[in-house]
């Protein structure tokens, strides 16, 4: 297999981990609606850093599609135009996805920057798909998958606008967080299919059984994770950044249930961690399963109990997603082996 397409396939993952890492940040510093619009970014493709490049003044030029800041609301250019010495409503219409109209030149980088990020893993993956087709005519899982893996970030890009246009509602965080995942499975997918070394790993049906299982209960802690990050961020709204005691003083059910969910992701994942040494099965990277297990607990219990210390939100998030990419790969490593035995 070409070793030049597996790199790309490594470099397209890489970058998408870059994406989640980017959202993580942008989620930590409240920086969702720092871009207003989509794609661009207050009618701009490389945003502006001041404030007065969103006012309105007089004999200053307009690109058609430009936004200002106009009595608390977005207002639309219609046209190019140079404006007048008085402000003319004629030349503009309101922004009418949503009513949210503040800038905020941090918040607005911090955004812009993701988008960045996506945008070149777009790029990257579009490479991934037209080079992929020179393996049709052998093995068309691959061109297929590549493909699929660009539908998704297409996909993934309008949820990040449908994301912006509900001004950060909850469900569609999730559903944006959930797609993310799906685009680096497939991608892992990609990377073992074509990575042909012999690996030292024995077939065991039940830890293979336990191996999905724990995967699963991955995936749906980190569900339940963003919805208690969404009543977070609710809590930051009312007590604002410098009250952080606060954010958890009287959280809701479902942060118990997270915190008591990871006990059991906990447990599940020692009793493979124990299975596969016993038997000596080889999946060498249960180990780093179970360390990421341990910081990513550890980084709960500091959000808790030492009042969110700077960046244990966006590593906890990152974390549990790197914690799923090692988890599936066991799973895909145990599925090969019981394939290898089939075929045998």
């Amino acid at each position: 297999m070409d070793i030049r397409f597996r790199k790309i396939a490594k470099l397209s993952l890489i970058l998408v981990y870059l994406v989640i890492v980017a959202g993580a940040v942008v989620r930590m510093t409240g920086s969702g609606m720092g871009c207003p619009d989509w794609p661009k970014c207050f009618g701009y493709y490389i945003p502006p850093t001041e404030q007065s490049e969103l006012e309105w003044a007089a004999d200053r030029y307009f690109k058609k599609g430009q936004v200002i800041i106009k009595n608390e609301t977005l207002q639309i250019s219609k046209e190019s135009f140079t404006t007048g010495s008085t402000f003319n409503p004629g030349n503009w219409e309101p922004y009418t996805k949503h009513d949210y109209a503040v800038f905020n030149p941090w918040h607005t980088w911090i955004e812009y920057i993701n988008r960045l990020f996506g945008a070149l893993a777009g790029l990257v993956t579009l490479i991934l798909a037209i080079t992929s087709f020179k393996y049709w005519e052998k093995k068309k899982r691959i061109p297929l998958l590549a493909c699929l893996v660009v539908i998704g970030m297409v996909f993934q890009a309008w949820l990040g606008a449908t994301v912006v246009y509900s001004v950060l509602e909850p469900v569609k965080i999730t559903l944006h967080m959930f797609m993310a995942l799906v685009i680096v499975a497939i991608l892992l997918y990609i990377i073992y299919f074509v990575n042909e070394e012999d690996k030292l790993i024995r077939f065991d049906r039940p830890t293979l059984n336990i191996a999905i299982l724990a995967l699963g209960l991955t995936l749906t802690q980190i569900i339940i994770g963003t919805q208690v990050r969404q009543y977070i961020d609710e809590q930051v709204d009312i007590f604002g950044y410098d009250s952080k005691s606060e954010w958890l003083r009287d959280p809701l059910l479902l942060f118990y249930i997270h915190r008591s969910f990871s006990i059991l992701v906990l447990v599940i994942n020692s009793l493979l961690a124990y299975r596969i040494t016993k038997l000596n099965l080889g999946h060498v990277k249960i180990f780093w399963v179970l360390f990421l297990l341990c910081v990513e607990i550890i980084t709960g219990m500091a959000m808790y109990y030492l009042h969110f210390p700077f960046a244990s939100q966006p590593l906890h998030l990152v974390l549990a997603t790197f914690l799923f990419g090692v988890q599936f790969y066991i799973v895909l490593d145990a599925l090969k082996t019981r394939k290898n035995i089939k075929t045998s």
